[in-house]
């Protein structure tokens, strides 16, 4: 066996770093400035030991860029170096000075980084670092180390009016020059660096003189040192919650309904504060508003695998020391922390919601519609979810009140349970353009619940998973008595003949032939004499295919049933004139019809245990030249009952208020109707 230590060629080093180290080069200002919020945590944990006597009440780090020698100075007033902990933290890398530290002052200290190479990711921008650096010791001399990029450096006495440490960058490339830009860094700064515990100051405050903006003696401070989840809930007031939310995001102008604030420390760490915003139509452009810190330091608004999917409709904030700065997915998705914190931010959002709920449902309903949204993408997504949100998911009738579950269970299983035992749960979309069928379905003594959301078909087939003995069925789908069957349909008194006659007479005043079936039913004289449904499972199937473009579904052509009301006195009153006026004409092509049937007929008879090749071929020319005969009349027959149907101004009439009625009347037919409407009330 042959053991040994594994080498490392330091001169391969510095390009590993200068290319790989971060997969952001603009990370090196987070790391930089995380280094000197670090050493300024350590002086005031000292401080608290008594280890440290000065003053640490107002202890800063400036950032500054000097575009004339081309550098990037970030100092910071912490505890500084000695020469000899220059070569043991920045000559060795990966060395880091905060673990050490950590173990002699755990409970006096939080510090950012623990691996000690956020200090090299300088070399990922700059050619040259320079670092002058004072111990807080007493009578420690400052000490300058310079590097190029090569394992090369030099260290030598310098000059330093206190103590603490000041790292240069010199940027001379090209193409890492926008770090010289004062709106590029203070766009980073503002991104990494907005709530660090320790005041960072970039330039002088501006303001307006002689109608142009000029410094000011005022130091420019660019970080909330104290954001709002450090603090304790029971000292902020809501409008301490609102004034943070536009702190965090300046364009959204809407409140946020709720808020939630984290703070767990067991079994891991975590604060945070969340909010429930207004939930736009389209809420894909919602994500991504949740940010990760760890300690303060911000990490990336990508938490998808910290935060379940539905909950990304959130926005806010979570802070976590236990997951590090620098993620990878591959670590977020295996990480045992994140699982944990992943499902505790789901009880606690449940919670806060049922909460809301029992001690203040008045609020809560006002809500609701805001609130929908994300709590049905919750309840469709995540089974624990579901059965902790069924206690306070709300129903909403088209009347504007407001049900749970087992609220509206109990209201409608009596009067809404159909003959088969199952509970039928009426729902409308528009109230407006399902006006008839709502009032129908009110009228039976039914409540009709109202779901007009984007996701709110892809819930009802959930629930209809979900609930016992339990469909939906929109008011449209059916005539009143087939939505909720009670009892055996009356039968339809028309003869075969007579609705074939009236089926071919409304074919012939549609324009849109395609779109229809044309069915009979036996409904109350009261009821219209024409009626449009739509099957509700093609419907819902169509609905649902606005979020799978290329759904079998979503390119089908929409289709409608006609429901002619056998038992409304206009419709007999057509079916009388219509035999009135067309039976002579019918009663001649059906004299040419009967012998030409059982002419055929007797010519299949005949043949019909005969194959193909024994049947001589002037006879089966005979038939088919019969059966063509036969094909003529019958079109002839169909199209006298379709001129019938696309002269009567009547039967038109009663088709376009049934298609008004579901809007789908537009255009030249609409035109028609109103010309129609006026020469009928004459």
């Amino acid at each position: 066996m042959q053991t040994g230590t594994i080498g490392v060629t330091t001169e391969n080093i510095f390009p590993i770093i200068k290319k790989f180290l971060y997969s952001e080069h603009e990370i090196f200002l987070r790391e930089l400035i995380s280094n000197a919020v670090d050493a300024t945590n350590k002086l005031k944990a000292l401080a608290s030991s008594g280890e440290y006597k000065g003053n640490t009440d107002h202890l800063r780090i400036y950032v500054k860029i000097d575009k004339k020698n081309k550098t990037l100075t970030i100092s910071d007033q912490g505890i500084g170096m000695t020469a000899d902990e220059v070569n043991k933290y920045i000559n060795q890398i990966a060395f880091s000075s905060a673990e050490e530290f950590l173990a002699k002052y755990k409970d006096k200290a939080t510090l950012i980084g623990h691996f000690g190479l956020g200090f090299y990711s300088a070399f990922m921008v700059a050619n040259k670092v320079e670092l002058i650096t004072k111990s807080y010791q007493e009578g420690a001399s400052a000490v300058k180390w310079t590097c190029n990029g090569s394992p090369a450096y030099s260290i030598e006495e310098s000059k330093r009016d206190h103590h603490g440490t000041d790292v240069i960058l010199y940027i001379e490339d090209k193409e890492n020059e926008e770090f010289l830009d004062e709106n590029r860094i203070r766009e980073l700064l503002k991104k990494y660096c907005r709530f660090l515990p320790v005041e960072i100051v970039f330039g002088k405050k501006k303001k307006w003189e002689k109608d142009k903006l000029i410094d000011t003696d005022e130091d420019e401070i660019i970080n909330n040192t104290k954001p709002l989840w450090t603090q304790k809930p029971v000292d902020l007031k809501d409008e301490d919650y609102k004034k943070f939310y536009h702190e965090l995001y300046p364009d959204i102008f809407d409140e946020p309904l709720f808020n939630i604030h984290l703070n767990v420390d067991y079994p891991f760490n975590l604060t945070g504060i969340l909010y429930f915003p207004k939930i736009k139509s389209n809420f894909d452009i919602q994500k991504n508003k949740i940010q990760l810190y760890c300690n303060q330091v911000y990490v990336t608004d990508q938490v998808e695998d910290i935060v379940p999917d539905y909950l990304m409709l959130l926005h806010g904030v979570i802070d976590s020391p236990d997951i590090p700065l620098n993620v990878s997915r591959s670590y977020l998705q295996g990480d045992p922390n994140v699982k944990k914190i992943s499902s505790h931010i789901t009880k606690k959002v449940a919670d806060k919601l049922y909460e809301i709920f029992k001690n203040q449902r008045e609020e809560f309903e006002k809500k609701w519609d805001d609130l929908k949204l994300f709590i049905q993408y919750g309840m469709i997504s995540d089974e624990k979810f579901y059965e902790r949100a069924e206690k306070f998911a709300l129903f909403k009738n088209v009347d504007g009140k407001y049900f749970t579950f087992e609220e509206y269970e109990k209201l409608v299983k009596d009067n809404q349970t159909e003959k088969y035992g199952t509970t039928v749960y009426l729902y409308a979309t528009d109230k407006e353009e399902q006006y008839t069928y709502i009032e129908q379905a009110k009228n039976k003594g039914y409540d009709v619940l109202f779901f007009d959301g984007q996701l709110d078909m892809h819930f009802i087939n959930h629930l209809e998973q979900k609930l016992k003995k339990t469909v939906f069925k929109r008011v449209d789908a059916e005539t009143i008595d087939k939505l909720i069957e009670k009892e055996e349909a009356q039968k339809v008194a028309l003869s075969e003949a007579d609705q074939n006659h009236l089926r071919h007479a409304f074919f012939g005043a549609l324009t849109n032939k395609d779109s229809f079936m044309i069915t009979f039913e036996a409904l109350s004289k009261d009821d219209l004499p024409v009626v449009i449904t739509r099957s509700e499972y093609m419907r819902r199937m169509k609905d649902m295919s606005q979020f799978a473009p290329k759904s079998f579904y979503g390119n089908m052509p929409d289709m409608y049933t006609m429901v002619v009301n056998t038992n409304h006195p206009l419709i007999d009153k057509i079916l009388t004139d219509l035999n009135k006026k067309v039976t002579s004409e019918l009663e001649t092509i059906d004299h040419q019809i009967e012998p030409l049937e059982k002419e055929i007929n007797n010519l299949k008879e005949k043949h019909k245990n005969k194959k193909d090749e024994e049947i001589p071929q002037t006879e089966k020319d005979l038939l088919k030249d019969k059966e063509n005969q036969l094909d003529e009349l019958k079109k002839q027959r169909k199209t006298k009952l379709e001129e019938y149907g696309n002269q009567n101004k009547m039967l038109k009439q009663l088709i376009d208020i049934a298609l008004l009625s579901n809007n789908l009347l537009k255009g030249e037919a609409f035109n028609h109707f109103i010309r129609r409407s006026i020469e009928l009330i004459k």
